[in-house]
């Protein structure tokens, strides 16, 4: 019964023959076609391993001079133990073509038996002497046949091309064009096969029929891998999709390394196409992630502009790291103080606070929005502190000026002030500051102040007020001359600079209109002693106006001007001199809102209202929320040779500031311990709602254009005097233009 095949599996089968004289019969027999996939004889032999040996040492590789008893030795191996092969499934032999199917013979060449038995003779003899050298039944044979083998074609030429390709192995062009001259050159080469006897050359003739038929591959296997061999194009003619990976054509090469791209273009299979797709979007992406996105970002078309109104403080621009706020009122200001009730009952709104609660500010010039720090010695009063940047900053929720027994630029003293010229200023307004006062309120010596003055003079830089300090004038009369051209030394003034009747040409923040820098002091503080000793010192907070030109002794109308508590308020006995008049009060402080002291440390406010209308214009100072003294417009009517002094209708800028000097006060050194710090808690600002103006430049009171025309003068505090500045005072039509 035939048994089942295995399609599986790819291993030869042998049938060995005991004798070469059954060559001729074996052949017609094994060579009849017979179906791979048809039923199998029911027996099969089995491959004896000595005959398997014996084949083995047949094919292998062997030396091309062999001697004549080697060659006799070979003739009867042969003739006692002939290795026929037999296929077990495939076409039969004679239907091969190609070198490899023929037994080692080209199936090209005329003389293609001799040439075979010839070799089958040289591989016999070489093989009968090194029969130490075995290999497998694949590969060894075929190797050492096809190098003594003229018509074999060289070793790796699996297509050895000839008509029709520009490339042409050598090998294989020789053994296709002159195979008998590689015969003969190769009986040349061996002169030892002529002396083989003729027994031996008539049975390799005889043999040569069955030799073409003889692979020296058991069984139709392929030298270049798996079987059979039938499998592989072995004709010249036949063609595959990948000949040209084994015979490169050098010109269609070049051709195509030349246009390698549009060629791998033009034939772009659907994967290709899916990557090079995928590559353009990842490029475009990437072309829109990281150019077109910034580029838009950058020129801000992802967010269009839409206008926005703010208020303007000033034209100058500051470093954006200073400018922590974007509004004029402070986060950290509470709701309830949004809003202040005014004299006439109604309620002003707030428009800038500062309450010092970020830790750590410094106000070195630029550091900070709203406030700076001078570097420089207050000669105007003539001062015994230098005033330094590092003497100010903020702690605590409070804003701190420290003065110190500190030598520095050869002065003894150092102390701090902060001024917001040229960065924050209001017109008109109710101003309000919580403070703690330094040191004891029963010593005097020390000189802490919070006032205000007009944008066109920075304080602490006498060119910048040479001139227009404490000036609020708008006459053109006798008040704006040298000396109010009084010789009996009521001013010293040189008269006001920037007066209504400045002629053309001259320089002028807005010709036609009086300018100035009036001061209004929110406080200035003093001990009040008695010569006597009965009364014990205490504190007194001086409340100020100071303008010029003067009243006649400097005394102001008291029928226009209020006291509201006689116990604790009064007027000032001192009115002013020969460089400011000054229209003041004092009040008595509690000694709770000092810094030192046996009793409680208290903040207390501080502040004044003010409307500067001709008619119902009034300036009220606070202590806390009492009024101390209310000074209304009427108070400041024309005398002697001057004319009306308005309130003041200039942009006001804040300072904040303590000092010490002979100036102001007996200084009580025992009793002064250094450090001592002014602290303040917050500023605030409030004004008519119908009435806000906040700003250092207002269009009707200008002060940017004239700064930056006489900028050194601002910049410089050496500069004493407007002349030394390089300027000349302007003409006007009083004196002569």
């Amino acid at each position: 019964m035939a048994s089942q095949r295995d399609l599986t599996s790819n291993n030869p089968h042998f049938h060995i023959s005991s004798s070469r004289n059954n060559t001729n019969d074996d052949f017609n027999s094994d060579h009849n076609p017979r179906n791979p996939f048809g039923d199998e004889p029911e027996e099969e032999e089995e491959l004896d391993s000595a005959s398997f040996s014996s084949s083995s040492q047949n094919n292998q590789p062997h030396h091309p001079f062999a001697t004549s008893n080697q060659t006799s030795s070979t003739n009867n191996l042969h003739s006692t133990n002939s290795i026929r092969n037999e296929a077990e499934y495939g076409k039969p032999f004679q239907a091969y073509s190609g070198y490899y199917s023929n037994g080692g013979s080209s199936s090209y060449l005329n003389q293609e038996g001799v040439i075979s038995d010839e070799s089958r003779l040289l591989s016999s003899g070489n093989n009968n002497n090194n029969n130490r050298d075995v290999s497998s039944v694949g590969g060894g044979g075929g190797s050492g046949d096809n190098r003594l083998n003229p018509t074999s074609p060289a070793e790796f030429d699996r297509y050895p091309s000839m008509a029709g390709s520009r490339v042409v192995s050598s090998t294989s062009l020789v053994s296709f064009n002159n195979p008998s001259n590689m015969m003969r050159n190769h009986h040349q080469h061996q002169p030892h096969l002529g002396s083989s006897s003729s027994p031996t050359s008539s049975s390799m003739n005889n043999d040569s029929i069955s030799d073409k038929s003889t692979s020296p591959f058991p069984n139709d296997f392929s030298p270049f891998g798996g079987y059979p061999a039938s499998s592989f194009p072995l004709s010249i003619d036949e063609k595959e999709p990948d000949d040209y990976l084994h015979n490169p054509d050098p010109v269609q090469d070049a051709e195509y390394e030349k246009n390698r791209f549009m060629h791998d273009l033009k034939n772009m299979d659907k994967r290709s196409l899916g990557g090079l797709i995928g590559f353009i979007i990842l490029f475009i992406a990437a072309l829109a992630v990281f150019i077109i996105l910034p580029a838009l970002t950058y020129s801000g078309a992802t967010n269009p502009y839409h206008p926005e109104s703010y208020e303007v403080l000033t034209k100058y621009s500051y470093p954006m790291l200073s400018a922590i706020r974007m509004n004029l009122v402070d986060p950290d200001t509470p709701e309830s103080a949004y809003k202040k009730k005014a004299k006439d009952g109604s309620e002003w709104v707030l428009v800038f606070s500062d309450e010092f609660d970020a830790e750590g500010r410094t106000f070195y010039e630029g550091d900070d929005q709203f406030f700076t720090a001078p570097d420089i010695h207050y000669d105007a009063t003539k001062d015994l502190e230098w005033y330094d940047p590092d003497a100010v900053t903020t702690a605590n929720g409070t804003l701190n000026l420290r003065m110190d027994a500190y030598k520095n630029h050869n002065l003894f003293y150092r102390s701090g002030m902060v001024q917001s010229w040229n960065q924050l200023c209001y017109t008109q307004g109710h101003l309000e500051i919580s403070a703690r006062l330094p040191n004891y309120g029963n010593v005097t010596g020390l000189w802490p102040g919070l006032w205000s003055m007009g944008n066109l003079g920075r304080p602490g830089y006498l060119g910048s007020t040479d001139g227009v300090w404490p000036y609020s004038y708008d006459s053109c009369d006798a008040g704006i001359t040298p000396n109010q051209s009084s010789p009996d030394g009521i001013s010293y003034l040189p008269g006001q600079r920037l007066n209504k009747c400045t002629c053309p040409g001259e320089l002028h923040p807005n010709r036609g209109v009086g300018r100035g820098a009036p001061e209004i002091d929110v406080i200035e503080g003093e001990v009040m002693t008695d010569s006597s000793g009965k009364k014990e010192n205490c504190g007194v907070a001086s409340q100020s106006l100071q303008l010029a030109p003067m009243d006649i002794w400097y005394i102001p109308d008291y029928n226009w001007v209020e006291i509201y508590n006689f116990s604790v308020s009064t007027m000032n006995t001192y009115t002013g001199g020969p460089f400011q008049q000054a229209l003041s009060a004092t009040t008595m402080l509690n000694v709770t809102w000092y810094e030192f002291g046996d009793n409680a440390h208290n903040f207390q406010t501080y502040g004044y209202e003010y409307l500067n209308d001709p008619e119902t214009g009034y300036l009220r100072w606070f202590v806390g929320d009492d009024p101390t003294l209310t000074v209304y417009s009427q108070a400041l009517h024309p005398d002697g040779n001057i004319g009306w002094r308005p309130l003041s209708k200039e942009p006001m800028s804040l300072i904040l500031n303590l000092g010490i000097s002979n100036n102001w006060a007996y200084i009580d050194w025992p009793s002064i311990s250094f450090p001592v710090t002014f602290r303040i808690d917050y500023v605030r600002v409030y004004q008519p709602p119908d009435q806000i103006n906040v700003g250092c430049d207002p269009t009707d009171f200008p002060t940017y254009d004239y700064i930056q025309q006489h900028l050194n003068l601002y910049e410089n505090a050496n500069i004493t005097s407007f002349e030394d500045g390089g300027y000349k005072f302007p003409k006007n039509s009083l004196i002569g233009c």
